[in-house]
């Protein structure tokens, strides 16, 4: 039986990874981190896709002061770096007490995204609880204009939205 080899210190990131630190509770993009990867990709054109799903994200209504409850499900396809996970949850844990409408948090989201790793492309998805019976669920989307096919991507996918039809629970319940 193979038994996992340990890393030694010098082959971790070096983000915050396993570190403690005081995490505020207001909008903090510092929180971001990313993690250089050597991506292996054996065939031309070939590319990975990562999947971050927030389950409970919350957030507060900026006219109410109430909370508002969301899934959130980030798509990408990096070039070299990844969101650093614990980062991202302390990061998505920094809007619990900040204000602002379900559409503004998305895109902020994949701006600061964007800034922090620099992918290829990136989708954010918002699927936001109903309030007052209307569930808002927002789309953002962002490629590398740079990139060919990465704005055609972007395209498409934009052309082809339903609500829902790229979050992970879709994704997950589509492949059972």
């Amino acid at each position: 039986m193979s038994q996992s080899q340990e890393r030694n210190e010098d082959q971790l990131p070096s983000a915050t990874l396993g570190t403690r630190r005081e995490t505020p509770f207001t909008y903090t993009p510092s929180l971001l981190e990313s993690i250089t990867i050597d991506i292996k990709r054996p065939f031309a054109g070939q590319h990975s896709w990562v999947t971050n799903n927030c389950l409970r994200f919350t957030a507060l209504c900026p006219v109410t002061g109430q909370p508002d409850w969301a899934d959130i499900c980030i798509n990408y396809i990096p070039k070299q770096h990844l969101v650093e996970s614990k980062s991202l949850k302390e990061y998505l844990g920094s809007f619990r007490m900040h204000g602002d409408f379900h559409e503004d948090v998305c895109r902020i989201f994949c701006e600061d995204i964007v800034e922090c790793i620099q992918p290829t492309y990136i989708e954010v998805i918002g699927q936001f609880d109903s309030r007052g019976s209307i569930a808002i669920w927002p789309y953002v989307q962002w490629a590398d204009p740079s990139s060919a096919w990465a704005v055609e991507l972007q395209r498409e996918r934009c052309l082809h939205y339903a609500p829902g039809k790229y979050s992970a629970q879709q994704s997950y319940t589509r492949s059972i």
